[in-house]
C-alpha cells in the first residue's frame, strides 16, 4: 500500500502509511440483541445552487444509495434528524420529498425507519398553540408516508414556553394523537445553542424530571427517547428511571460503546449520527453482541471511538461535514459539497485527521481512491508542501 502527507493542526506534516482495507461480513438482517438506527446525512447536488439561504438541491440518487448502505449492515436509518442538516439547510420542501423516498425505500427492502417531525417549515410561531399547530402536520406528514415518527425538539418551543408547563402540554397533545408509538428526542446544547433550557430549565436534573413525568404518562405511545446530552452519567441514571418497556436511543456519540454494551442489568439501543460513518464496524460489534461474545464487540467498537470523538468535537453542530467528507472519501457521493456551503464549516487539519483515524479503523473502502481524492482535495485549497 502507498502512504499519503497529511497536515496537522500545528502546521506540521505526516506521512501516513495506508492500511489494507478490510472485507467487512454484510448483514442485512436486524439485530436480536439491540435496536440500532444510523442518523443518515443528506448529499447535495455538486452542481445545484447550494449556497446558504437558498432552496436545497439534493443529490437524491446518492443519497438514497446511501440509506442502502446502511441497510447492508443491519441499520435502521434515522432520518431527516439534525445529520440530515435539519434547521442548518435542509428547508420543509426538501424534508418532504426527503421522507417520501426514503420510506418508500425502506419497504420495499424490509428495513426500519423512523423520520423527524418537527416545527422548522414555519418561520415564526407567537404561541404555544402555534407551536402544536406546527407539530401536528409534520407528525402527519411523517406517519402519512408511513414512517415512525422521531418527534424533535422545537427551536419554537424553546423560545415560546414559559414553563414546563408548556412543555408537557404540547407534548402531551401531541402523544395522544399519534397512531404509534413514537421516539422523543432530547437534544442537548452542544448540537443545537437554540435548544438551551429545554423541558423548561437550564438544569438538567429539573429538566430529566419533567421529561420523566412525560413519558411515565403516556409511557403507551413511547418506544423509546433519544438522549443526546453527550453524557453517559446522565443516560445511566435516566435508563433506569424510564417505565418498563421504553428503550433508551443513545445519541452519544463520545461513549456509545459502553452504553450501547450496558452493565449487564441494563442497556441502551443506538440512534447515532457516528454509525452512519462507521456501519461496517458497528455491524461487526452488534453481530457480536448478538452471540454473546463481548470481548469482539469492544474490540470492533475501540478504534471507531476517536473517529467518533474527533467528528463530533466542538463545536458539535458541525459533525455534519465531517460525515459528508467521509462518505465522499469513501465513493459514496460524486462531491464534497453540503447543502448551504456547509462543507466550510471545518479547517482542513480537522478533516485530514478524519482520513487519519478512519484509516486506522479500516473503514475506507479503497484507501488508493480516498487517498487519490484527498490528495486533489489538498491541492485545490492550497494545502501543499
Amino acid at each position: 500500500m502507498s502512504s499519503i502527507e497529511l497536515p496537522a493542526a500545528d502546521g506540521t506534516w505526516t506521512r501516513l502509511e495506508l492500511r489494507a482495507p478490510r472485507q467487512w461480513k454484510e448483514h442485512p438482517q436486524p439485530y436480536s440483541s439491540r435496536v440500532a438506527f444510523a442518523a443518515a446525512h443528506v448529499v447535495a447536488d455538486p452542481v445545484g445552487d447550494n449556497t446558504p439561504g437558498v432552496p436545497a438541491a439534493v443529490d437524491w440518487e446518492s443519497t438514497l444509495a446511501f440509506r442502502r448502505e446502511l441497510f447492508r449492515y443491519g441499520l435502521g436509518v434515522a432520518e431527516a434528524m439534525d445529520t440530515a442538516q435539519r434547521n442548518m439547510g435542509l428547508d420543509w420542501a426538501a424534508v418532504r420529498e426527503l421522507v417520501r423516498r426514503s420510506a418508500e425505500q425502506a419497504r420495499s427492502h424490509g428495513a426500519r425507519i423512523a423520520s423527524g417531525a418537527g416545527t422548522d417549515h414555519r418561520d415564526e410561531i407567537a404561541d404555544v398553540e402555534g407551536v402544536l399547530a406546527a407539530y401536528e402536520e409534520q407528525v402527519a406528514y411523517v406517519e402519512g408516508c408511513g414512517s415512525q415518527v422521531i418527534v424533535m425538539a422545537s427551536r419554537h418551543l424553546a423560545r415560546v414556553a414559559a414553563s414546563a408547563d408548556d412543555y408537557l402540554r404540547v407534548y402531551g397533545a401531541i402523544l395522544r394523537q399519534v397512531r404509534e408509538p413514537v421516539i422523543l428526542h432530547w437534544l442537548g446544547e452542544a448540537f443545537d445553542p437554540q435548544l438551551a433550557g429545554y423541558w423548561g430549565s437550564t438544569d438538567v436534573a429539573t429538566a430529566t424530571e419533567t421529561f420523566l413525568a412525560l413519558v411515565r404518562e403516556h409511557a403507551a405511545k413511547v418506544d423509546g427517547v433519544k438522549v443526546s446530552l453527550l453524557s453517559a452519567e446522565h443516560e445511566r441514571g435516566l435508563r433506569a428511571a424510564l417505565p418498563a418497556g421504553v428503550r433508551l436511543y443513545t445519541g452519544d456519540d463520545f461513549n456509545y460503546p459502553e452504553l450501547i454494551r450496558g452493565d449487564g442489568e441494563r442497556h441502551s439501543d443506538a440512534l447515532l449520527g457516528a454509525f452512519s460513518a462507521m456501519a461496517p464496524a458497528a455491524s461487526a460489534a452488534l453481530s457480536a453482541l448478538d452471540d454473546g461474545d463481548l470481548e469482539t464487540y469492544d474490540a470492533e467498537l475501540a478504534p471507531t471511538l476517536p473517529l467518533s470523538r474527533h467528528v463530533f468535537a466542538a463545536p458539535t453542530f458541525y459533525y455534519k461535514t465531517g460525515i459528508a467528507f467521509l462518505a465522499w472519501l469513501s465513493g459514496h457521493q460524486r462531491g464534497f459539497t453540503m447543502i448551504g456551503g456547509l462543507q466550510s464549516a471545518r479547517s482542513i487539519p480537522h478533516l485530514a485527521r478524519i482520513f487519519e483515524l478512519a484509516n486506522e479503523a479500516q473503514l475506507l473502502p479503497d484507501p488508493e481512491f480516498a487517498a487519490y481524492r484527498m490528495r486533489l482535495w489538498l491541492e485545490a485549497a492550497g494545502a501543499v508542501r
